[in-house]
């Protein structure tokens, strides 16, 4: 099965059977997704909280800049790294 290409006009979102959820028992949020759990760190839980599957990647890097005044390049470059990886996971769909 082929990943779909991620670009700024995707609009991602988490898969089916995927679930962000706070743990109590961990005392931290976690993936669900089929058969394993990840448990994102602090940057990638701000990106995973912000999908909502209308929001394009380029509003999410817009959003993340101005939230954190911080450079576009590397907020673009750092979303995409983190997302293309989630996709081959499996974890996220376009």
């Amino acid at each position: 099965m082929t990943v779909m290409a991620l670009d700024l006009d995707s609009r991602p979102r988490l898969a089916p059977g995927v679930r962000l959820k706070y743990d109590e028992a961990r005392a931290c949020w976690v993936v669900l997704a089929p058969e394993r759990v990840l448990m994102p760190d602090e940057t990638a839980l701000e990106v995973l909280q912000r999908l909502d599957g209308q929001k394009t990647v380029d509003a999410l890097v817009q959003e993340l800049v101005t939230a954190y005044d911080a450079d576009r390049g590397e907020i673009l470059a750092d979303v995409t790294e983190l997302l293309n990886g989630l996709l081959e996971k499996r974890v996220l769909a376009l």
